[in-house]
């Protein structure tokens, strides 16, 4: 998990994929933090990100470095919400304070369950691990 983190953070715009309506939906996300052994997301509950995860929670992100290496994620998002795991997110993204905070009722943190990350580079290699 550290190495997909590792990954995501030093290549921090990922874009998240998710089904709406059965059609693919993508779109740019910059937020990721390890938190009780789980990788974790964010993003608000007025976004269709957020329908689209809550009516299908299985989404797939993408993200390349500039060596041409790149990283696929899948999974399946599941929401928690607490106090905790929000303040935790906002001590790792300051940033975030100036939208949100820890008691704001459309912020959202979702983490990763059933997930999967491939690691691909131009060479033909690639290296599976769950999480």
């Amino acid at each position: 998990m550290d190495e997909v983190l590792k990954f995501l953070t030093d290549n921090p715009v990922f874009y998240i994929a998710t089904v709406d309506g059965g059609r693919p939906r993508v779109r740019p996300f910059g937020f990721v933090m390890k938190y009780e052994g789980k990788l974790w997301f964010c993003t608000n509950n007025q976004k269709n990100v957020y329908k689209q995860l809550r009516e299908n929670p299985y989404f797939e992100l993408c993200t390349a470095s500039p060596d041409r290496k790149w990283l696929r994620l899948k999974g399946r998002a599941v929401f928690n919400s607490t106090p905790q795991a929000k303040a935790k997110a906002l001590e790792v993204m300051p940033e975030l304070k100036a939208m949100y905070s820890a008691d704001d009722p459309i912020f959202e943190v979702f983490y990763v369950e059933e997930g999967e990350a491939t690691f691909y580079s131009l060479t033909g290699e690639t290296r599976t691990v769950k999480l």
